[in-house]
């Protein structure tokens, strides 16, 4: 009898990698039950920037159709059909772009906007998980900067994804699958990097950190992205994405993973090594 055929080993530790980084962000959530007061506090700056954000999506959304008709005036004479199609693809296109955009810059500015709000959140998970809590926190600028990193990437996704949806046939899908992962990959860098900082991690630190675990950070950042795009789901999920890319950090330093409700946590466990620790990538 043949043998079933096997799955390679890297898709499979791939796949797996995607779906335990996404588990981190429902790890998140359960912090809810865990901290409900620090919780709460980081719904504030949440609100503020996803109101602004969502402005701007409206704004965009009411002003494209009259937007791309004034960009193709040489499609006003084209068969009704054939103009349609032009340029209800380029509104989808730009639409997706600009969500990618504010997707991320909505993460990036409100981490900056609330950082004191969600250095709470960041240390309570530090307190649960057991060991010292981190003392170190990364100055204002530096916040500035990784956030200005994080968007300059988002204006560049957005535009790969525009250029994406003018693919014939599969434009529309394209853009789509392509703006999940651009934009997952810059959320989990970005969830994660105020944790590593604290631990004495720069830039570069982090990104190498990051290139042995790109599964699970991507499927971490794609599960909040989705969430995101749910209405209201930016403000309720923001806080339980702090506490899932804090939990997250901690896994790719190695460091003790949270106890269960009711479970002691692990005596003097270090919380902030010198070095990342040596792990298998997902």
């Amino acid at each position: 009898m043949p043998e079933p055929p096997r799955i390679p080993a890297a898709p499979a530790r791939a796949a797996l990698g995607l779906v335990g980084g996404a588990g981190y962000l429902i790890r998140g959530i359960g912090f809810w039950g865990r901290r409900p007061g620090a919780m709460a506090l980081g719904l504030l700056p949440a609100v503020l920037v996803a109101a602004v954000a969502t402005a701007g999506l409206v704004a965009l959304a009411v002003a494209l159709d009259p937007l791309v008709g004034w960009a193709t005036p040489f499609a006003d004479g084209w068969d009704p059909t054939w103009r349609f199609l032009l340029r209800l693809t380029i509104q989808v296109v730009v639409f997706l772009g600009a969500t990618v955009l504010a997707v991320v810059t909505f993460t990036a500015v409100t981490l900056v906007v609330g950082d004191p709000l969600y250095e709470r959140v960041r240390r309570a998970v530090d307190a649960e998980a057991g060991g010292a809590v981190p003392e170190g926190s990364p100055s204002f600028g530096d916040l500035v900067l990784d956030a200005l990193r994080a968007v300059g990437l988002g204006v560049v996704s957005a535009l790969l994804v525009a250029l994406a949806g003018f693919v014939p046939a599969i434009g529309g899908v394209l853009a789509a699958v392509l703006g999940a992962i651009l934009g997952g990959a810059i959320l989990g860098r970005e969830l994660t990097g105020r944790a590593l900082a604290a631990r004495g991690l720069g830039p570069v630190e982090r990104g190498r950190l990051a290139r042995g675990r790109r599964a699970p950070l991507l499927g971490f950042g794609i599960a909040v992205q989705l969430c995101f795009l749910v209405p209201l789901g930016a403000v309720l999920v923001m806080p339980a994405a702090v506490a899932g890319g804090t939990l997250l950090a901690r896994r790719m330093l190695g460091e003790p993973e949270l106890p269960r409700r009711g479970q002691a946590a692990e005596p003097g466990a270090p919380s902030a090594p010198s070095a990342p620790s040596p792990s298998p990538p997902a």
